[in-house]
């Protein structure tokens, strides 16, 4: 193994950890399930070979990140570029399936990038009521000599029904303001002066969330969350989905689980969960982020239930 620089703090795994952490997983799925035969595990199969055996009406929240629309490399498992029609129709074979998971009020939602979007709309629609489609800033990304720098990416919500639990209280922003306006008595409106760690101070105000995300940071190498998948969620962005769409103690699916990013999460944030992934090695990942997440808690750029802008990090109140 490549030996990591010492502020590199990427997750690696270990030879002596694979066989304790293989152990941990569920595997060979061929008979109808419980939610209580697969609460809070991972099960590491095809999805295409696990739909049907899964509980019905059983999540009350499912995050879905499937391949985007590109030609991409897995961990040796590719996916490839497909036209428009090929991908709505690869995304009509499991998306059918998540509805039928779903509780009646339950909500999903779905991850992709422009070349995926008029696909994802048109999938989702047909099985969902849309709510909204979230669109949230990559910082980081190579420059495009011939075409604009792709810097975002969309989230696409929806319910099954019109009676969905959704709590924008819980995701709220606290932002800088550069204006501070106040009353005629000279009070601050809206915003509050605070003297944070380090010396620093300044205004800040809880904004509302918005379906324009632009205070997330993806995960690189100095980050203590950060693996080798190639298109890891971050666990901030995660975070909102599901404090906004699910209570404590309820269920949550993934079924393009990755490295465990949606697990870590919900465990994290008192949640239940279930991961499906059919790459070995991340599996096995997920296993050794959601035993470090019993010790290390904290969600970056989220504390004492609240989100800050980002780059925060250096005046952040303790945890």
């Amino acid at each position: 193994m490549k030996k990591l620089s010492p502020r590199n703090r990427s997750l690696t795994l270990r030879e002596e950890e694979i066989g304790p952490f293989s152990l941990r997983l569920l595997q060979e799925i061929t008979r109808p399930l419980s939610l209580g035969d697969i609460l809070d595990r991972t099960i590491c199969q095809d999805l295409f070979t696990l739909l049907e055996f899964l509980p019905a009406a059983s999540f009350d929240l499912i995050i879905a990140d499937p391949p985007y629309n590109l030609d991409k490399d897995f961990g040796g498992l590719t996916f490839g570029r497909r036209s428009q029609d090929d991908y709505q129709a690869w995304l009509d074979l499991w998306l059918p399936a998540m509805a039928r998971l779903l509780k009646p009020q339950g909500s999903i939602y779905v991850c992709g990038d422009w070349r995926s979007s008029a696909s994802l709309q048109t999938a989702v629609q047909k099985h969902f009521l849309l709510r909204n489609r979230i669109t949230w800033e990559r910082e980081k990304g190579r420059a495009a000599g011939r075409n604009w720098k792709n810097s975002h990416e969309d989230i696409w919500f929806a319910t099954l029904s019109s009676a969905y639990y959704f709590n924008p209280d819980k995701v709220r922003l606290k932002r800088r303001i550069m204006a501070p306006y106040v009353d005629e008595r000279k009070r601050p409106k809206d915003w509050q002066e605070e003297k944070l760690p380090g010396q620093r101070q300044g205004r800040f105000r809880l904004t509302a969330p918005s379906n324009l995300w632009t205070d997330i940071t993806v995960p690189f190498w100095s980050m203590a969350e950060n693996t080798v998948h190639p298109t890891q969620k971050p666990e901030k962005l995660l975070a909102k989905l599901i404090l906004a769409s699910s209570r404590e103690g309820e269920v949550i699916l993934d079924p393009f689980a990755g490295v465990g990013s949606c697990q870590v999460t919900a465990k994290k944030l008192k949640r239940h969960y279930v991961g499906v992934e059919i790459n070995r090695h991340y599996c096995l990942l997920a296993e050794k982020r959601l035993l470090l997440a019993e010790s290390q808690p904290r969600i970056q750029g989220y504390q004492q239930e609240i989100f800050w802008e980002r780059n925060s990090g250096s005046f952040l109140p303790s945890a």
